[in-house]
C-alpha cells in the first residue's frame, strides 16, 4: 500500500473514531451514570409515566395527521409539479431551519389567545394554547417536513409510465394514487414516517413555548427531562432520557429492518433528499 493510501486510511479511521466517540460516549454515559436498577425504578415515577403517556398520544396523533394530509400533497408535487410547487416545497421545509422556539412563538402569534386567530377561536369557545391540541400542533409543525420530503422523493422516483398505464386501464386518479403510487412509494413513506415520529418525540422548544409543561396534560418526555433536571432530580431526568434514547434506537433499528425487507436494503431512502425529484445517497 502506498504512503498516501495509508495516510488516507489512517485519517478516515481517526475521523470515524472521533465521530463515533463524540456521539456514542455521551449517549452511553446516560446509562452508565446511574445504576440500571435505579434507572428502572425512576421510570415508574408519576412524572415519567405521565410524560410517556402524553408523548405517545400526541406524537401518534400528530403523525397520523401528517401522513393523511402530507401524502396527497407529496404525491401531487412529486408526480406532477405545478407552477408554485417549488415555493410550496420551500415553505414546507422551512421548519427544518427555524429554531424550535421561533416555531413555538409563531404558533402562539397565530393561534394564541391574543393571536391573529385568537378572537375568532375564542368566539367559538376554542382555547388552543397550553392544551394537548397545542402539543399536537407544535409536534406536527416541526416534524412535517421530515415526512413530506421523503414522500416527495418516493413519488418522484416512480416511473410515470406506470401511473399512465394505470389510468389508461381505467383507474381514476384517486385509485391510481391509492392502489399504485402509495404501494410503490411505501419504503419512502415508511422512512419518512419514522423520521417524523422520532423528530416529534424529541421536540422541546416549540412545545414549551406554545403548550407549556403541565404534568399529565402537556408535559412530554423532553419537557419532563428538563423539568426534573432543573428541579435537581437528576436520576429521574437520566431515566427519562435513557427511555428516549432506547425508543429512538428502536425506531431506527426497526425501521431499517422493515425497509430492508421491503426495499432490498435501499439505504438511500434514509437520506434527506436534496430536491423534490432526487434522494441524496
Amino acid at each position: 500500500m502506498r504512503t498516501g493510501d495509508r495516510l488516507m486510511a489512517l485519517g478516515t479511521g481517526v475521523a470515524t473514531g472521533v465521530i463515533v466517540g463524540f456521539i456514542g460516549f455521551p449517549l452511553l454515559a446516560i446509562f452508565l451514570k446511574v445504576p440500571v436498577g435505579t434507572l428502572f425504578a425512576q421510570l415508574h415515577s408519576p412524572v415519567a409515566i405521565d410524560a410517556l403517556k402524553v408523548s405517545l398520544r400526541t406524537t401518534a396523533i400528530a403523525l397520523a395527521l401528517i401522513v393523511v394530509i402530507g401524502t396527497p400533497v407529496a404525491y401531487r408535487i412529486g408526480t406532477a409539479p405545478f407552477r408554485g410547487s417549488s415555493a410550496i416545497t420551500t415553505l414546507i421545509e422551512l421548519p427544518l431551519v427555524l429554531p424550535p422556539a421561533v416555531a413555538g412563538i409563531a404558533l402562539f402569534a397565530a393561534f394564541g389567545r391574543f393571536g391573529l386567530l385568537g378572537g375568532p377561536l375564542r368566539a367559538l369557545g376554542v382555547e388552543i394554547p397550553f392544551t394537548q391540541t397545542a402539543v399536537v400542533m407544535a409536534l406536527a409543525f416541526v416534524s412535517l417536513p421530515f415526512f413530506v420530503r421523503q414522500a416527495i422523493a418516493g413519488f418522484a422516483s416512480i416511473d410515470p409510465q406506470i401511473l399512465g398505464a394505470s389510468r389508461t386501464l381505467g383507474a381514476g386518479e384517486a385509485r391510481t394514487f391509492l392502489r399504485v403510487a402509495v404501494p410503490l412509494a411505501r419504503p419512502s413513506l415508511t422512512a419518512g414516517a419514522i423520521l417524523s415520529f422520532a423528530r416529534a418525540l424529541g421536540e422541546f422548544g416549540a412545545t414549551i413555548m406554545f403548550a407549556g409543561s403541565l404534568q399529565g396534560s402537556t408535559q412530554t418526555l423532553p419537557l419532563a427531562v428538563y423539568g426534573q433536571f432543573s428541579s435537581g432530580n437528576v436520576d429521574t431526568a437520566l431515566a427519562i432520557a435513557a427511555l428516549l434514547v432506547a425508543v429512538s434506537v428502536g425506531l431506527f433499528a426497526g425501521g431499517r429492518v422493515l425497509l430492508r425487507a421491503r426495499a432490498g436494503d435501499n439505504e438511500a431512502l434514509w437520506a434527506i433528499p436534496s430536491g423534490s425529484r432526487s434522494v441524496t445517497a
